[in-house]
């Protein structure tokens, strides 16, 4: 932005220069060269006065007045040739009218008359660089000053570009803070009224969210913790009746997804340790073996050497995680392998495949179903969100075989 604040400010500028420099340099050109001829027809003048009585009387020498150094004044006959002076051997002008012209020298010719009658001519010149270097002074007087204007006007767009840019990249800088999760984020205020009032409206949208979201974390953990005693209580129950080793499971589960979520509520800092992709796919094994097992599909689990840490939390893709399998075993068919490898641009991928056909063409697995709307439920909207909340993807990759793709950050991806 501020560079082009001062692109803007010095095109305005040289713009300007151009449509009042270039007919002022022209102007310039014409006044020198006007101012010439008008002193070299005054010159002219004087000397036509000077020596209208000696060639009026036969005989009398025509004696010149003095004339300024690179100066030529000569005096001719009525038809046209030197009598006296520094001048060519003849000429040829109007005897009524003043006549100029232009070549190495600038010249003026100024008739001689006495009642009409023509007596001679005067011939006053001067060298045309006299008037060409004195243009040239001027036009390069007329270019330092606008250097010097476009100087002044960069440092000026460059100071003015600052402070309208400062406030802007403040309100970006702490919409990007707001956008990672810190609510405590305040804009700062810049003088500029319309920005400010930009920044007021964000304070105050941080202001809400964050006591919105306060409220949700606190309902979130409140609620997960008073689960875990009900569920402490019902597998001691069980164990006590001597339930089968699927129930205890089950219960074991529900506890862990509690676990989780109480976990997500808690966990507000973004900035955690790389967790390894073999931590998040260990528990999916003992986890989902058991359900798939019962109805007679294997559950394979592969984990590429080379396969990255990620920064995301481990509670939120484990949950996610869940949720796939969760589809894959209710909705899919034939053997579910999870995977982990280091993705083509960088990044952790992770992916849950089954043999099932997959969803018809078009359908968006990922719209929450809500009352009076179509949609898929909660689960893959779910898992999608969590992912989207650790700046990762979760999307349907393949529909044959079924493959659900998660992209995760890791520390390399994240620093670029």
């Amino acid at each position: 932005m501020r560079k082009r604040i001062v692109a803007v400010a010095m095109l305005a500028a040289v713009l300007a220069i151009t449509l009042f420099g270039v007919p002022l340099a022209l102007g310039v050109s014409f006044a020198f060269r006007g101012d010439e001829v008008g002193e070299l027809e005054r010159l002219a003048d004087r000397t036509a006065i000077a020596v209208a009585g000696d060639l009026a009387s036969a005989g009398d020498p025509v004696e010149l007045p003095a004339a300024e150094p690179g100066t030529h004044l000569a005096v001719y006959t009525a038809e046209g040739a030197l009598l006296t002076g520094d001048g060519p051997p003849s000429v040829t002008a109007s005897p009524d009218i003043v006549t100029v012209s232009d070549g190495p020298d600038l010249v003026v010719v100024v008739p001689i008359a006495d009642n009409d009658h023509l007596l001679g001519l005067v011939r006053s010149a001067s060298p045309a660089g006299v008037v060409t270097t004195r243009t040239l002074v001027a036009w390069a007087s007329m270019a330092g000053l606008a250097a010097v204007a476009l100087t002044v006007t960069w440092l000026l767009a460059r100071a003015q570009a600052r402070r309208l840019a400062r406030p802007l990249e403040d309100l970006s800088t702490a919409a990007g803070r707001l956008g990672d999760g810190d609510f405590t984020v305040r804009a700062r205020p810049g003088g500029i009224a319309e920005i400010d009032d930009v920044g007021a409206s964000l304070d105050r949208t941080a202001a809400r969210l964050g006591a919105l979201v306060d409220r949700e974390r606190t309902f979130s953990a409140d609620a997960s913790h008073q689960l875990r005693t009900p569920l402490a209580g019902l597998r001691l129950q069980l164990e006590a009746a001597g339930s089968p080793a699927a129930a205890l499971e089950t219960v074991d589960r529900l506890d862990r997804t509690v676990a989780d979520l109480l976990a997500l509520a808690r966990d507000v800092p973004r900035d955690r340790d790389p967790v390894a992709a073999v931590d998040l796919v260990a528990g999916v094994r003992e986890r989902r073996h058991g359900d798939l097992a019962r109805v007679g599909r294997p559950l394979r689990v592969v984990v590429a050497p080379d396969a990255p840490a990620t920064l995301a939390s481990a509670a939120a893709v484990r949950h996610a995680l869940d949720v796939l399998l969760d589809n894959a075993t209710v909705h899919g068919a034939g053997a579910v392998t999870v995977s982990a490898r280091e993705g083509v641009a960088g990044g952790l991928v992770l992916e849950v495949v089954d043999e099932g056909p997959g969803p018809p063409e078009g359908t968006d697995l990922f719209v929450r179903r809500t009352e009076g709307a179509t949609g898929h439920g909660i689960g893959l909207a779910l898992a999608r969100s969590l992912i989207e909340a650790e700046g990762g993807r979760l999307l349907l990759a393949d529909t044959g075989p079924t493959t659900f793709r998660i992209l995760l950050p890791t520390q390399d991806n994240a620093e670029r």
